[in-house]
């Protein structure tokens, strides 16, 4: 993965409404450190953040069938998470299909290429 498209993911991400505080901040801070003595010091920083953050499909799944699914999306909000979420295991994916998700998945994809 080239610094660009690095640059481009850790951007989707943080731009993503399902983005944490937390995880937004890290993302701020590793594309302002691009081309800076500290550009690897903040990805390492990126790098554990978005491990901690990118959920599993599962753990969507569970989410969206549960309770606190309901309060988070509404009852038919849940249930259409619930049945994308469902589908996209089938079709192989690992990953919560969130943009934020997606597009740190792809980040942390290609860790090595920002250390």
């Amino acid at each position: 993965m080239t610094k660009e498209e690095i640059k481009e993911a850790v951007q989707k991400t943080i731009d993503a409404p399902s983005c944490c505080p937390e995880l937004k901040e890290v993302g701020k801070e590793y594309l302002e450190a691009i081309g800076t003595p500290d550009e690897k010091k903040v990805a390492q920083k990126l790098i554990k953040e978005l491990e901690e953050d990118v959920n599993s499909i599962d753990s969507l799944i569970a989410l969206a069938g549960s309770a606190a699914g309901e309060n988070l999306f509404g009852k038919e909000g849940a249930e259409k998470m619930l049945k994308a979420a469902t589908d996209a295991k089938a079709h192989g994916e690992k990953l919560c299909i969130c943009p934020a998700c997606q597009a740190g998945g792809m980040v942390l994809v290609h860790k090595a290429d920002l250390l």
